[in-house]
């Protein structure tokens, strides 16, 4: 009998593995061959060390991604074009991708500039452009749906800056930025966040990307004339070196200075740490975005520095970047998308054109999965190595900012902005209790330039700053608006009144410097040099800075110069005398009735007394006696009760009723008596002469206005004669036309402007009145060139500066 063999231990588990070995190697080639590559473009400058950190981790993004996500059926392909620091070779490369390679997206490119010209193909293909580094907020008005900003929008950072000028309290600031897409298209936004803080931009610094030194300098020299030193400063960070290098060589980096860096060149400058740039920002504030420290992150920043310096192992200095964060989290998105939207169609729809146009634009075909791929990036969303990662109408949201301090060996961390909190020094909600905190409070202590930790006044006077040049107004009479002095001792001008004092007050509150001269505007021999017009219109000629006076404002002056808010009441009015009615003379007391109710009253007290008498002499003692002593008693009785001053007693009571109906009739005719007396020795005083402009016209009466002034026009324009006009120049000279009268060489009104009418009748309240109609005019104001000296009464009144001081007939004793 044979003996059947069985085979061994050792063979059968040789099988077993052998066969598990060939079914997995069956599984993996499945699995392989069933992945779909997807072309994705990628367009970078190489040249620079941040292109080369994004790509570095683009590729990791990709390893990441996919070693997670082994069952995707997708697989990006990237197709890198090195486009050389050109505008248009970024185009360029875009549009090969998209007509020849087909890509899906394409991620890049650099700078905004590039960005503006492939975000037009993008749109045309409906090939998804994703940049992670074109930040100008002029892209977003393109509205192109095919743009994704993987990056946060420049104008997200202006409310963190303008949130530290207002916390300390700087009132001007000057920003300084390159001349491109990149540099101008934060200055709107920012302008309009330090307007909303009270803070004015006088200035705005642009420099050249391809300045030269020398250029650099003349600026720095043009910016330490004026009185700002506040600066904001928004350029690429090779422009910035240079910027504050020579910054510090002419001694701008030193006390008194305030410099702040935006994200950008926060980032550049921090990131990799260049000890002599360093050295030289030292004191300088920057902002940039929050990023959580994660252990993914510093996990992530360890294998991509090990990874990197294999590749490029003369990059020694190169550290992780806020860019490649934004370019690994970008390509996290796009992989994710692609996924979503699936892989029916990756192909292109040729576009119909004619044999004569073959150019590549014609000839760029659309993508049939760019709409399915656009939908799904829109609802990518996901928790990536800079946060909670997801679009919104094609942008981030607004993040939080770090605010740092440059010091010592690189940024200290100071505090945080974020947009429900303002500036907050920890990001807890726990600590902040208060809400939009803009105080100082809020962060760490600053050291500024110049190793202090005191806060600049944000302003200094320029030790070479030219004086502005105030022209002031030159005439004989009032003075107590505007005076002009001569001291032959000292050979010096003096300049007085309420305009100088408001000007002076309003000038001492700025919260800048503001140095000033007061010019006489006179010929040689001290007399007027011309007109109010003359003297306004030296300011448009450029021969004064600003006229300081009793300048009033009206429309045709505005033309081409400008004012500031009034400082006076506004309007031009009628004054005229008194009615002289005699009414202080030895009998005015009888006046107030007429003859008839004298007559009346006295017969009333007789016929009263009699009445009395009647009814009470029979019973009553105190109305007896002889017939002159009862004709006595009654009519003292009766005299004696219009003040209740009587001593007899009445018994009867029918005396008793006559009595009260007798009082009753008494207090009506003292009251009525006093009533018309006060009003003949006040009221009836005041009544003027003329109540109508028309019965002045209609009489031919002689009516005045003040030398020089605009008045003139009014009244002819309402119609007077010209020969029935005189003028005037001082108060004295006012009062002795209205003196005169008007047959006689005088006037019988004045028109003038309220204020001096106001002046005029502090001296002469007793004597005039002033009465409607009231035309508008818009006040006294300061005139000022269309584009230079930004004073505003209105920004001064909230502190009551011009009500502190004294108007000239405040002290006169006008009521």
């Amino acid at each position: 009998m044979i003996r059947k063999k069985h085979p061994s231990k050792p063979a059968l588990s040789f099988f077993f593995f052998l066969s598990l070995k060939i079914f997995l190697d069956m599984g993996v080639a499945q699995n392989t061959t069933s992945t779909i590559p997807v072309n994705v473009g990628l367009v970078l400058d190489l040249d620079y060390l941040d292109a080369n950190v994004s790509l570095s981790c683009i590729n990791m993004a990709l390893s990441d991604f996919y070693a997670a996500h082994g069952d995707y059926k997708t697989r990006l392909v990237l197709t890198t074009r090195d486009f050389k620091k050109d505008v248009v070779g970024a185009a360029a490369a875009a549009l090969d991708l998209i007509k020849n390679v087909e890509v899906q997206a394409i991620l890049g490119p650099t700078t905004s500039m590039q960005a503006n010209f492939v975000i037009d193909l993008g749109e045309k293909a409906q090939v998804p452009i994703i940049s992670f580094c074109a930040t100008s907020p002029s892209l977003t008005s393109i509205r192109s749906s095919y743009f994704f900003r993987a990056i946060h929008n420049d104008s997200t950072q202006v409310n963190a800056i303008s949130a530290l000028v207002q916390a300390f309290g700087w009132r001007e600031a000057v920003p300084i930025y390159i001349d491109n897409e990149y540099g101008e298209g934060i200055i709107p936004y920012l302008t309009d966040a330090l307007q909303a803080v009270d803070a004015r931009v006088p200035y705005r610094s642009v420099i050249s990307s391809s300045a030269t030194d020398d250029q650099i300098v003349k600026e720095l020299y043009k910016l330490m004339t004026m009185q700002t030193r506040v600066f904001i400063v928004h350029m690429y960070r090779s422009l910035g070196t240079r910027l504050f290098t020579k910054a510090e060589e002419i001694g701008m980096m030193s006390e008194g200075y305030v410099w702040i860096m935006t994200d950008g060149l926060t980032a550049d400058f921090l990131t990799s740490p260049n000890p002599s740039v360093i050295d030289t920002i030292q004191g300088v504030l920057g902002i940039k975005p929050y990023v959580p420290r994660t252990k993914e992150l510093e996990s992530f920043r360890v294998r991509w520095k090990r990874n990197f310096l294999q590749d490029n192992p003369n990059s020694i200095d190169a550290d992780l970047n806020i860019y490649g964060l934004w370019a690994y989290d970008a390509t996290t998105a796009l992989a994710m998308a692609v996924e979503k939207a699936g892989t029916t169609n990756f192909g292109f729809q040729k576009a119909n054109v004619s044999s004569n146009s073959s150019t590549d634009l014609a000839t760029l075909g659309i993508s049939l999965n760019g709409p399915h791929l656009l939908e799904a990036i829109s609802n990518t969303s996901f928790k990536g190595l800079t946060g909670d990662y997801l679009f919104v109408d094609g942008q981030l949201p607004s993040p939080v900012f770090q605010i740092v301090n440059v010091n010592g060996n690189g940024g200290r961390e100071i505090g945080f902005w974020t947009s429900t909190e303002g500036l907050v020094r920890k990001l807890n909600p726990r600590i902040n209790k208060l809400r939009n905190s803009t105080s100082a409070s809020g962060i760490s202590t600053v050291i500024f330039p110049g190793d202090i930790t005191s806060v600049p006044k944000g302003w200094e006077t320029p030790t070479n700053g030219k004086k502005l040049k105030i022209g002031v107004p030159v005439k004989d009479g009032f003075s107590e608006f505007v005076a002009v002095t001569e001291d032959p001792s000292s050979n010096t001008t003096k300049v007085t009144g309420y305009c100088i004092d408001v000007f002076d007050a309003v000038v001492k509150a700025l919260p800048y410097a503001l140095p000033y001269e007061y010019i006489p505007f006179a010929k040689p021999d001290g007399k007027p040099a011309g007109t109010y017009n003359d003297l306004v219109y030296q300011v448009y000629s450029k021969n004064y800075d600003a006229v300081v006076g009793d300048i009033t404002i009206v429309f045709n002056r505005s033309l081409y110069i400008d004012y500031t808010l009034p400082f006076t009441e506004s309007g031009v009015s009628m004054i005229v005398p008194i009615a002289d009615n005699n009414s202080k003379n030895a009998w005015v007391f009888m006046k107030p009735l007429t003859w008839d109710l004298w007559v009346s009253s006295f017969c009333f007290f007789v016929f009263i007394g009699f009445v009395v008498w009647f009814l009470e002499h029979r019973v009553n003692e105190d109305f007896r006696g002889s017939a002159s002593d009862q004709a006595g008693t009654s009519f003292w009785f009766s005299f004696s009760t219009m003040v209740f001053a009587q001593r007899e007693r009445v018994v009867s009571n029918l005396s008793r009723a006559v009595i009260i109906i007798w009082c009753f009739v008494v207090l009506i005719l003292t009251q009525s008596y006093t009533a018309s007396l006060t009003s003949l020795l006040t009221v009836q005083q005041l009544q003027p002469t003329v109540t109508d402009v028309h019965e002045l016209i209609k009489n031919g009466k002689y009516v005045g206005y003040q030398k020089g002034s605009f008045v003139l026009e009014i009244l002819l324009g309402l119609g007077f004669d010209n020969s029935k006009l005189l003028v005037y120049g001082s108060l004295e000279e006012w009062h002795d036309l209205f003196s005169k009268g008007s047959g006689n060489g005088g006037i019988a009104a004045a028109f003038d402007e309220v204020a001096y009418l106001k002046l005029f009748l502090s001296r002469y309240c007793s004597k005039y009145t002033m009465i409607d109609p009231t035309f508008k005019t818009g006040g006294f104001g300061f005139v000022k060139s269309l584009s230079n000296l930004g004073i505003s009464i209105s920004s001064m009144a909230n502190k009551c500066i011009v009500s502190h001081v004294s108007f000239p007939f405040v002290t006169s004793g006008l009521p």
